[in-house]
Formats: C-alpha cells, sequence, structure tokens
C-alpha cells in the first residue's frame, strides 16, 4: 500500500469530478488484508433478496443496504441502525421519492477487513477533497440479473445524480455479460468519458454535485448460462 493512497486520487477528483481505476490502481492502493479478503467478500454477493421497489415492474436486481457514519478526525467507519433508503424524485425520477426497505448487509460483512478497507480508503479520498467533514454513508450491494429475453438495467432511472457528495462504484464481478458500459456526463448533458468496469476491483470515485452517471443494460454473453453484474456503491453525505 502506498504511504498515502488517498492523495493520488485527489487532482482528478477535484479537477475533473471523477476518477477510473483498473484493478491494479485500486489493489496497490487499499490494505494488504482488504486484497486477502476480497474473494470472500464478493461471495457474500450471492443469495440476496430481490428489490422490491423497481416502479417499472423489473426483477432484474437483488440489494442489500446498510448505514454507516465516519466522524472527522476518526479513522474508520461506525455501523448504525438499519433505516429506510431515501432519494428526492428529481434524483431518481422512477423509484424516488419513498422510503425503500432493502434487507440489511450483515455486519459480520461491513466488519470484515474488504469492506472496512475499501470504505476506509474511499473515506480519505474523500475527506483529502473536502476536509473537517463528517459523513453520513450508506452502502449498497447491487446484483443486477440479466436473461435472454430479459436485459438487466444497472440503472434504469438513467442518467443521474444519487443526491449524496461523493460516490464509489466498484466492481466485484461479472459473470457471463455483456455490454455495462459506464457513462459520465455534467449536470447539463455535456459527455466526459465512457468506460466498461470489467475485472473486480475497476472502480469510480465521483462528486456528485458536479457529475451524472448511469451504465448501460448488460446482456448474457451465452444465452444458455446465468448472467451477472455485481457492484458495492457507496455514498458519503456531509452530516447536518
Amino acid at each position: 500500500m502506498s504511504t498515502d493512497p488517498a492523495t493520488e486520487l485527489l487532482p482528478p477528483l477535484v479537477e475533473e469530478g471523477f476518477i477510473h481505476l483498473h484493478a491494479a490502481e485500486t489493489a496497490a492502493q487499499i490494505p494488504a488484508d482488504a486484497l486477502a479478503g476480497f474473494a470472500a467478500f464478493a461471495a457474500s454477493w450471492d443469495g440476496m433478496a430481490l428489490d422490491q421497489h423497481m416502479a417499472d415492474g423489473g426483477r432484474y436486481r437483488r440489494r442489500r443496504h446498510a448505514v454507516l457514519s465516519a466522524r472527522a478526525g476518526t479513522p474508520g467507519l461506525v455501523r448504525e441502525a438499519d433505516a429506510p433508503h431515501w432519494q428526492a424524485v428529481d434524483h431518481n425520477p422512477l423509484n424516488g421519492g419513498i422510503e425503500r426497505h432493502f434487507e440489511p448487509i450483515p455486519p459480520a460483512i461491513t466488519q470484515g477487513a474488504a469492506f472496512s478497507g475499501l470504505a476506509e480508503w474511499a473515506r480519505q479520498a474523500f475527506d483529502r477533497a473536502a476536509p473537517g467533514q463528517d459523513w453520513h454513508v450508506e452502502a449498497h450491494q447491487f446484483r443486477i440479473e440479466a436473461a435472454p429475453d430479459s436485459a438487466g438495467r444497472p440503472t434504469p432511472e438513467g442518467m443521474h445524480r444519487d443526491g449524496v457528495d461523493w460516490v464509489l462504484v466498484l466492481l466485484v464481478r461479472r459473470e457471463n455479460v455483456d455490454e455495462g458500459v459506464t457513462e459520465i456526463a455534467t449536470p447539463d448533458g455535456r459527455h466526459l468519458g465512457a468506460f466498461t468496469l470489467t475485472d473486480p476491483l475497476d472502480a469510480v470515485l465521483l462528486d456528485d454535485h458536479r457529475i451524472l452517471h448511469g451504465v448501460t443494460p448488460v446482456v448474457p454473453h451465452d444465452p444458455a448460462r446465468p448472467a451477472w453484474r455485481d457492484v458495492l456503491v457507496l455514498t458519503f453525505k456531509r452530516r447536518a
């Protein structure tokens, strides 16, 4: 691990509003025990319940959720009581405007070395960009499933903001899927880039005030086999 990995992310986060990291770059920055525990962490995506709040009627998304906090000057994140997830309709025109209750991420996962290392790494990066903040953090495990007759939609709401300050999206696994292109733009619609998270630990960190993001639907590569895309999303919002 580098002496101060979060500092390496600061220029593009501040200047461009986002940074896309390939797996090797992420692996070089996170703690060794987080990297060692990643395979077991990835296995925790298996067996998740379906998201029951899809206004489009889709049954292609599985999801877990957790609420955490971080205090300025204090290392580590603290697990808070489970609470519903809420987004304004302006940020999520499909599923926003209601309290959405999801299966909680088991505490053993958020206490594990992989999650803890990844979350603290992201927190340090965002601390560098916005020093001295207490953070409200929400963690989401997403699995998007695709079938021959039904594409999986990672962002059915389209290009969007999450309504927070900072976001980490980290690929955990792609199994037998094609497409799933991440698109980045400004709020006025200016296209800034497009790339595909293909390998575990490929990641994007972004300033949610300045950047819209979305992901194109995923489709099976081999229609005869199960197909899915797993990601971890961490959102950081300044505590009032």
